[in-house]
């Protein structure tokens, strides 16, 4: 939520992957009739407000390409 600065709801089901596909099935099988009807079911376990400041957070995000630049090109096909 800080990073991005909304709200992230959290999912009670955290496989949401799976959970995701077996939506996808449903609708397709006709389980649900539209997209409306999956969302009533939704059922939110937690709810994150940014409480960062703005330039703190972008100040860590920029920290945090800065590592992810410097990871690249540790690890080469060689070392699999």
């Amino acid at each position: 939520a800080d990073q991005l600065g909304v709200p992230v709801r959290r999912p009670a089901v955290q496989e949401t992957t799976a959970l995701g596909a077996a939506y996808l099935a449903g609708l397709a099988e006709g389980v649900w009739s539209s997209t409306a009807d999956i969302e009533a079911n939704w059922v939110p376990a937690a709810e994150f407000t940014p409480a960062a400041d703005r330039r703190a957070a972008d100040a860590l995000h920029a920290r945090w390409l800065q590592a992810v630049d410097r990871a690249r090109g540790w690890a080469t096909s060689a070392d699999a």
